[in-house]
């Protein structure tokens, strides 16, 4: 049976491109917003696009968060704190957050080449703070191109999964692995974090500099995955 896998402001760019690939590689997929009409349009939009098997549903942050295991978190910095938050009576115990947050500093109306200064080193570390016991979180997904996740085509980049717990970081590196073309690696502890993060802001500067949307990471000289 497929997992639940809450989308937490899943309308934006990114988190409907992950809810896109991961409702095609069969997961239930629950896209969670701060307006439930827009996660309902949202999510019957991707389920149109992807076809009869897609398993994709919209509702409120706050429904979706306390209805699923796994909850993807892709809202822009600015707006993370305020979200965990108003969750943090809402979790369930067991689940595992997986946190995409780059503190670009264009979350606040500077240059998306820039990074912001978090007290805690990182956004995911500062996620950590604000979730209850109980709960776990690793950091995924800060690299992936939002336009190439929109897609069905493979998407060629790796990507680095860093978290203190185990189990956390297993779970996302399985399902960064069900996106065709993306390689997951273990990135080591949650503080490591603050460089997946701050590469995010050097793909930027690529593609604006080279006119496209698509830059993203390999890392070379390792083992290879089995298909």
């Amino acid at each position: 049976m497929a997992r639940s896998i809450a989308i937490l402001g899943g309308t934006g760019a990114e988190g409907s491109g992950l809810a896109n690939r991961l409702a095609r590689a069969g997961e239930r997929i629950v896209i969670g917003s701060r307006d439930a009409q827009r996660a309902q349009e949202t999510a019957k939009q991707l389920g149109e696009r992807i076809g009869g098997s897609a398993q994709i549903e919209g509702t409120d942050n706050v429904s979706a968060a306390a209805r699923c295991e796994v909850a993807i978190l892709t809202v822009p910095f600015s707006g993370q704190a305020a979200l965990l938050k108003q969750l943090k009576n809402v979790w369930k115990p067991g689940t595992t957050v997986i946190d995409t947050t780059v503190p670009l500093a264009a979350s606040v109306g500077g240059a998306a080449t820039r990074m912001l200064g978090v007290w805690q080193g990182s956004a995911a570390e500062a996620a950590a703070e604000m979730l209850p016991p109980g709960v776990s979180i690793a950091a995924a997904f800060q690299n992936l191109s939002a336009e190439l996740l929109a897609g069905d085509v493979p998407v060629e980049c790796d990507v680095l999964v860093c978290s203190d717990e185990e189990k956390a970081k297993q779970l996302a590196m399985v399902l960064a692995e069900k996106i065709p073309g993306v390689r997951a690696w273990n990135g080591g502890k949650l503080e490591n974090a603050r460089i997946v993060e701050s590469i995010t802001a050097l793909l930027i500067g690529l593609n604006i500099r080279h006119k496209v949307h698509s830059a993203g990471v390999r890392f070379t000289g390792l083992p290879e995955k089995s298909s």
